[in-house]
C-alpha cells in the first residue's frame, strides 16, 4: 500500500483537477481502510492497556525512576541563607557522648538563643532525660520559637513540658523502593490536626513575618501560595499511600543546602555567631553511626554512602515551604487523568501512523527515535518548570502501538493488493478454504462460485501509457466490480490483468446474471485525462460448487480459470461456466504451450509466402510472408492453434523475430536470383511485438549486413494495435518507416478506427478484409463497404490491397472499384519456399498469375 501521505497527496490533487471518478473516490476508503482500521485499532487497545498498567501501578516503578533522573539533572540553587544546621558528627559523638547530655544540649540552646533565632527546630528525641543538666534542658525547651519532634509511628512521645503546638511528627513517607520524594506535613482532622515538624518550623518563620497558615480538605494555604494535596495518581504515582496532606519534595540542592556549624564549634567560645543571627536554626544529627539516614533521589549515583540525614532533608522541606511561600518556587504540579490519557493516545496514534506511513527500517528507526526523543524532552522541559508528567507510559505505548500496527501491516500486505487493498490469491484461497468448509458441513450444503475475471487492454496501457495510468484503471475497474458485488463476496487481485471473485449463496443462474452485469460495466468507457477514453473488454470464467462432490479451493479456483480461458478463445467479450470437457481442453493448451516453445528452440516453423498481384497489370508485386508449423509427431498445426497462443504467452517475440530474419533472409536470396525484379515482402506483426521496447533495434537488426537496396519491406499493423495509446503509436510508426518500411492496416474495417486518427497514420497501404470481398458479388451492402474503403485510402494517398480474392469477377470487381492490388486463392495458395520461387520464375517467364489459379 503506498504511504498515507502520499496517498491522500495524490487524492486531493486528482480531485482538484479532475482527474477522479466518483467511483473513484468511493473505492479511497476501500484502500485505506485497512490502514485506518489498523491504526485506530492498535491506538485503542495500546492505550487501554497503557491506561490499564499505569492504574495497576505497573509502571509506577520506571517513572520514579524518571523522576530522580530529572531531580539530579535539575540545577543546583545556592545555600539558603534563611537557615543555619548545627549538625551532631562523629568528632561531637567521641567528645561528648551519646546521647548528649541535658546541659550540654542546654548551652548549646542557650547559646543558639543568643543570636536572635527566628525558630529554632530541635531533631532529636528528648523523651527521657539524660542528667546531668534536666532542669536546664526544660527551661531551654520551655522557650516559645524552639520546635521539637515526636514519632508516631515508633511512638516515640515528645518531650512532657512542650505544649503540642510546638510540637511536629518526625513521620517520613517512603515509596516502595525506599526513596524519600514526598513530604508529608500535616495528618488528622480538622479538630485533631498533627503537623510535621518541617511544617512547624515553617509556620512559626511564616507567622514570624505575618504571613498567614490554614487549610481545607483539599489543599494547604500557606501565605500566598496554595498547595494542593498529592493525590494517588499524580505524575507517575498510581498506587501511592496519599492520606493526610502530601507533597513533592523540591530538592534544594544535593549537599548544601545553607550554613553548618558542628555541635563543638557550636559550644567553642572562639566562634563567631554574629553572622547566623535571625535565622531558622535546625539542630540534628550527622553522624553515619547514628544511621538517621534518608535514601533520597540523589542516591542512586551518590551510592549508598550517599544518603541525607534526617536534619538535611527536614532543612530541604523547610527551604521548599519558605520559597513556597516567598513565591521563589512553585509547587509541583501535574497534568489532569484526562490529559494523561489523550498524551498517551497521541503518541499510540503517532506508532500507529508511522508502522503504516514509513516503509523503510532504518528511516522508521531514526524516526521512532525522534519521536522518543520528543517525549524524552517533552517530560525533561516540563519537569523544569515543576511539571511532572508520565514519560515511560507514553514511550511504552508509542513503541507498543509502532509494533503492532507494523505487526498489522505485514500481514496486510502479504494478504492484500497494495494498490487496490483487494485480498491476494493466497488470502482468496484461504477464504475460500474456509467457506468450503464451512458450507459442506451443512445438512443442505450452501453454494460458493468463482467468477474469473480476465480484463483486456491493461497490459497494452502499462507498456504504453505508463504504469501510472494503469494503476488508475485498476483502481476505476476495481470500484465498479465492488460497487456490484454483494456483502459476502471477497475480491483478489490475481495479477497484472486478471482478478477472481468469491460469491457464496448463489446458484449458477444469478452467477451469470452477476457476470453479464460486471461486463457491462467494465465496458464502459474509462476517462483518462486529458480527456482520453479507454475501452476494456473482459472476459469471465464461472465455477460453481455441486452438491455431490468435494472441491478444493484450489481446483475451484482454477476450474474458473479454465472457464475463461474458454471464453478468451471465443473471442469477443463474454463468459463461460466451466464444464468437465474445458479441463481436458486446457490441459492441450498447456501440452501445446510446452510443444510450442519446444518447437522455437529447434525452429520446426516454416515461411509460406502468398503472392500479392497488381489487379491493374497482372504482375507479382510481391509476398505476405506467413508462418507454419509442421510438427514432428502430429505434422502441421494450423496457425489459429499456435499463434493466438503464441501472442497470449509472449512467444510471439523471439517466434517474430525469426519470421522476420528468414523472411529478409529469403528476400536477399530472391534479389540474387532475380535482380531486377522490384519485390515487396509483407510481415506481420502482432501486438505483443509492436509494444516491444527494443522493436526497433531488433527490425535495424535483420534488415543490416545484407544488400536489400531495391526491395521494399511492408509491416502489417492492424486497428486494434494502435488505438491503445495513439499518440505513441503515431511516433512509433514514423520511427519504423524511418528505417525504410512501409506500414499496412490490415483487416481495415473490422476494428474500431477514429478517421480522425486515420488520417494522422503514417499509413502506406489499407487491406480490405476477406469477409468484404469474398461476399461482394451477393451482398450490396458488403460491396458498398468495399467501394467506400478504397475510396477512403485514395483520399488519403494510400493503396489497397483486398484480401480473399477467389474468383475472376471479385478480381474484375475491385479493378473496376481502383483497388491498386489483390492477394487471394483465384491466384494461388500460400506456397513454400521452392514453390514460391518456381511460382514467380514462371511469372517472369511470362505466365500470367490469372491462369495459375489451381497452383
Amino acid at each position: 500500500m503506498p504511504r498515507l501521505a502520499t496517498f491522500f497527496h495524490q487524492v486531493r490533487s486528482r480531485v482538484g483537477s479532475g482527474a477522479l471518478s466518483r467511483s473513484q473516490l468511493r473505492v479511497v476508503p476501500q484502500i485505506i481502510w485497512a490502514a485506518c482500521q489498523s491504526v485506530v485499532l492498535s491506538s485503542l487497545l495500546v492505550t487501554g492497556l497503557g491506561l490499564a498498567a499505569q492504574r495497576l501501578g505497573w509502571l509506577e516503578p520506571l517513572e520514579l525512576n524518571m523522576f530522580d533522573q530529572w531531580v539530579r539533572l535539575q540545577p543546583a540553587l545556592l545555600e539558603d541563607d534563611r537557615l543555619l544546621i548545627i549538625s551532631i558528627t562523629e568528632e561531637d559523638i567521641r567528645r561528648y557522648g551519646w546521647p548528649i547530655k541535658d546541659d550540654l544540649l542546654a548551652a548549646a540552646l542557650a547559646q543558639l538563643q543568643a543570636t536572635n533565632p527566628i525558630v529554632i527546630g530541635l531533631d532529636l528525641y528528648r523523651d527521657l532525660p539524660v542528667p546531668p543538666g534536666e532542669q536546664a534542658l526544660i527551661e531551654q525547651l520551655n522557650s516559645p520559637n524552639l520546635i521539637v519532634i515526636t514519632n508516631n509511628a515508633f511512638e516515640i512521645p515528645p518531650p512532657p513540658t512542650v505544649p503540642a503546638e510546638r510540637v511536629g511528627f518526625n513521620d517520613f513517607t517512603l515509596d516502595p523502593d525506599g526513596i524519600l520524594r514526598r513530604n508529608l506535613l500535616q495528618v488528622g482532622d480538622s479538630e485533631n490536626p498533627y503537623f510535621s515538624f518541617a511544617l512547624q518550623v515553617s509556620r512559626q518563620y511564616l507567622a514570624s513575618t505575618g504571613g498567614e497558615f490554614s487549610y481545607s480538605s483539599d489543599a494547604l494555604f500557606w501565605g500566598d501560595a496554595t498547595l494542593r494535596r498529592l493525590q494517588s495518581t499524580d505524575g507517575g504515582y498510581q498506587t501511592a499511600d496519599t492520606r493526610g496532606y502530601q507533597m513533592l519534595i523540591d530538592y534544594r540542592n544535593p549537599e548544601a543546602i545553607a550554613s553548618t556549624l558542628a555541635l563543638h564549634e557550636l559550644l567553642d567560645p572562639q566562634t563567631n555567631l554574629d553572622t547566623f543571627t535571625e535565622r531558622i536554626v535546625l539542630i540534628g544529627s550527622t553522624a553515619p553511626s547514628l544511621k538517621d539516614f534518608l535514601s533520597t533521589p540523589y542516591s542512586a549515583v551518590r551510592q549508598e554512602s550517599f544518603q541525607m540525614s534526617g536534619v538535611m532533608v527536614h532543612a530541604q522541606m523547610v527551604s521548599q515551604l519558605l520559597d513556597l511561600s516567598a513565591g521563589t518556587r512553585s509547587p509541583f504540579r501535574f497534568w489532569p487523568q484526562w490529559l494523561e490519557g489523550v498524551w498517551l493516545g497521541v503518541w499510540a496514534i503517532t506508532g500507529s501512523l508511522l508502522a503504516w506511513q514509513l516503509r523503510r527500517p532504518v528511516f522508521l528507526s531514526l524516526v521512532a527515535l525522534g519521536c522518543l526523543t520528543v517525549i524524552v524532552t517533552t517530560s525533561g522541559v516540563l519537569f523544569s518548570y515543576l511539571v511532572w508528567i508520565p514519560m515511560v507510559g507514553p514511550m511504552l505505548v508509542f513503541l507498543g502501538a509502532l509494533g503492532l500496527a507494523m505487526t498489522h501491516r505485514v500481514f496486510y500486505t502479504t494478504s492484500h493488493d497494495a494498490l487496490t487493498g483487494a485480498l491476494n490469491e493466497t488470502s482468496l484461497l484461504g477464504h475460500v478454504r474456509r467457506s468450503l468448509k464451512r458450507y459442506q458441513h451443512r445438512i443442505d450444503p450452501l453454494r460458493l462460485g468463482i467468477l474469473y475475471v480476465h480484463l483486456d487492454q491493461l497490459g497494452l496501457v502499462n507498456s504504453s501509457l505508463g504504469q501510472a495510468t494503469g494503476n488508475y484503471m485498476w483502481i476505476e475497474l476495481m470500484a465498479r466490480l465492488r460497487s456490484r458485488l454483494p456483502k459476502a463476496a471477497r475480491i483478489a487481485r490475481i495479477d497484472e490483468d486478471d482478478c477472481a471473485i468469491a460469491v457464496p449463496k448463489l446458484d449458477k443462474a444469478r452467477l451469470e446474471a452477476l457476470a453479464n452485469t460486471l461486463r457491462a460495466d467494465i465496458s464502459q468507457p474509462i476517462l483518462m485525462p486529458p480527456r482520453q477514453s479507454v475501452v476494456t473488454d473482459t472476459n469471465i470464467g464461472i465455477a460453481v460448487t455441486q452438491p455431490d462432490y468435494v472441491y478444493t479451493a484450489e481446483n475451484l479456483l482454477r476450474d474458473a480459470h479454465t472457464a475463461m480461458l474458454r471464453a478468451k478463445s471465443l473471442g469477443q467479450t463474454q463468459y463461460q461456466v466451466f464444464a468437465t470437457g474445458m479441463l481436458e481442453a486446457n490441459l492441450q493448451r498447456f501440452t501445446l504451450e510446452g510443444e510450442l516453445r519446444q518447437g522455437i528452440a529447434e525452429q520446426q516453423f516454416e515461411l509460406y509466402y502468398q503472392p500479392i498481384v497488381s489487379l491493374h497489370t497482372g504482375k507479382i508485386a510481391g509476398f505476405e510472408a506467413l508462418v507454419r508449423w509442421l510438427h514432428p509427431e502430429r505434422g502441421f498445426i494450423s496457425p489459429g492453434m499456435f499463434v493466438p497462443l503464441a501472442e497470449e504467452t509472449g512467444l510471439i517475440i523471439p517466434l517474430g523475430q525469426w519470421i522476420c530474419e528468414t523472411a529478409c533472409q529469403q528476400a536477399y536470396e530472391w534479389k540474387l536470383q532475380l535482380p531486377d525484379w522490384p519485390l515487396l515482402i509483407s510481415i506481420n506483426l502482432s501486438g505483443r511485438q509492436f509494444e516491444q521496447l527494443d522493436l526497433l533495434d531488433q527490425l535495424a537488426n535483420s534488415f543490416s549486413g545484407r544488400a536489400l537496396e531495391g526491395l521494399t519491406f511492408k509491416l502489417e499493423i492492424t486497428e486494434s494495435m494502435v488505438m491503445g495509446d495513439v499518440e505513441a503509436a503515431i511516433d512509433l510508426m514514423f520511427k519504423l518507416r524511418s528505417l525504410g518500411c512501409k506500414l499496412s492496416l490490415d483487416d481495415f474495417g473490422t476494428g474500431y478506427s477514429s478517421l480522425s486518427y486515420l488520417r494522422r497514420f503514417p499509413i502506406d497501404t489499407l487491406k480490405v478484409d476477406q469477409s468484404f470481398v469474398r461476399n461482394m458479388q451477393s451482398s450490396s451492402e458488403d460491396l458498398a463497404i468495399v467501394r467506400t474503403i478504397v475510396d477512403l485510402a485514395h483520399t488519403l494517398a494510400m493503396d489497397v490491397i483486398a484480401e480473399g480474392v477467389e474468383t475472376a469477377d471479385d478480381m474484375a470487381t475491385l479493378r473496376s472499384l481502383g483497388a491498386e492490388y489483390g492477394q487471394g486463392y483465384y491466384w494461388a495458395k500460400p506456397l513454400p519456399v521452392n514453390a514460391a520461387t518456381e511460382f514467380l520464375q514462371q511469372h517472369l517467364r511470362g505466365q500470367n498469375p490469372e491462369s495459375s489459379s489451381q497452383a
